[in-house]
């Protein structure tokens, strides 16, 4: 197995026809599982449709680099940082390096969990508190212009007073590409606040699920005033019911656009994961926003597998700051020829290209499930077709 640190071969080019990626610390080789063959088939003067014992050993090497190396599972922890930033936010936790930087580390505690904790603490209560009440007094209005303004005035006062609860500073780029009502904002996901950077320039209407408790308070306040759309848990297992309410809510052009992040779950701020097509397949225009926290100064990444909301959210606001960058791109409309699925890796890829994501066709579910034994028998069927001679079109990876 090859295995090399990634300053070793950041300046190697390589000569053959597949490209090599670095990720981590392994070489890896681009392009198709046929490709690959191909090229090592011909370094060993091999016939296409002979059997070889070194098609073992590929397997073998790549699933080594697997385990040594994962794309996948690395995308589920925190962002390393090539310099620590004086917060204890790192996988390895603090670590004594001089008594300096202790005192400078310890002062920076006092101050984040004393002065600033406080502060945002109480931030946070006045704008969550001005939500419920300002969006419930708009509900009472009768249906008209006025009530829409009024309706977004007290979401995006409410949004970026939160905003400023997290010391969030928020650079928009291409504004002039904003999303536009009844149209659908399409974005990555590294957190939960998404929703409160992407809101504090502009009003969306929320797609989720019908929550108890302190939620479900404000779901029901925001509702009143906004035409959000709420699902029952039942309904959210019936993807034809979903599908008929968000088209219904996009084909009325005077509603805010739906805000959805396809990949279904959090990714690390380093990539972008496979996009879920149900998205795609609602109709209407697609706005692509590509989100790119600076993990220097505070880790925006929620670890729902480490971390509960709460713990979540000391964290958060016990940072130094959240410094996002947000980009506007241009809006993007289902091409002739062209299935949901297609649609969705050419809006995945626009927006990773953007940010300066990673962009993986991984489904972010794996962060919970096992890989579909559909896409190891389509591995299977690529190898088969090469060991026999003939061209097997691979099916098309099965999408959720």
């Amino acid at each position: 197995v090859s295995v090399k640190l990634h300053n070793w071969h950041t300046h190697s080019q390589p000569t053959s026809a597949c490209v090599v990626v670095v990720s981590g610390i392994i070489e890896r080789a681009g392009g198709s599982l046929e490709e690959q063959m191909e090229q090592l088939r011909r370094a060993h003067s091999l016939a296409g449709s002979e059997f070889a014992l070194s098609d073992a050993f590929f397997f073998y090497k790549k699933g080594l680099e697997s385990i040594v190396d994962d794309q996948v599972t690395q995308r589920f922890s925190s962002e390393e940082l090539a310099s620590w930033n004086l917060l204890t936010r790192t996988n390895q936790n603090f670590h004594y390096i001089s008594l300096r930087l202790t005192i400078i580390w310890g002062l920076g505690v006092v101050i984040r969990y004393g002065v600033l904790f406080p502060l945002r603490i109480t931030l946070a209560v006045i704008g969550l508190t001005w939500l419920v009440i300002g969006t419930t007094l708009v509900g009472i209005l009768p249906e008209s212009r006025a009530k829409s303004w009024l309706s977004e005035v007290v979401h995006l006062t409410c949004y970026r007073i939160c905003a400023r609860g997290l010391s969030a500073t928020i650079q928009y780029h291409n504004k002039e590409n904003r999303p536009q009502k009844g149209g659908i904002c399409v974005s990555n996901h590294t957190t939960p606040i998404d929703v409160v950077i992407l809101a504090n320039d502009g009003c969306y209407a929320m797609v989720g699920q019908v929550h108890g408790g302190l939620m479900g308070v404000i779901q029901r306040s925001m509702v009143r005033s906004c035409p959000h759309v709420w699902f029952e848990r039942s309904e959210m297992k019936d993807r034809h019911a979903v599908t008929s309410r968000l088209r219904a809510h996009v084909a009325a052009k005077t509603k805010l656009p739906i805000l959805i992040f396809p990949e279904g779950t959090c990714i690390n701020n380093t990539s972008v994961m496979m996009f879920k097509k149900g998205s795609f397949e609602i109709g209407g225009t697609i706005h692509p926003v590509a989100i790119k926290y600076d993990p220097r100064f505070g880790d925006a990444f929620w670890n729902s597998s480490k971390h509960n909301m709460v713990s979540y959210l000391l964290r958060m606001m016990t940072s130094w700051a959240i410094v996002v960058n947000v980009w506007y791109l241009p809006a993007m409309t289902l091409q002739d020829g062209e299935d949901a699925v297609q649609f969705a890796n050419r809006v995945k890829s626009a927006i990773a290209h953007q940010g300066g994501l990673l962009d993986l066709d991984w489904d972010g579910g794996l962060k919970r499930g096992k890989v579909k034994d559909s896409f190891k028998e389509e591995q299977q069927k690529m190898y088969s077709s090469i060991i026999v001679g003939h061209k097997i079109s691979s099916t098309s990876r099965e999408r959720e």
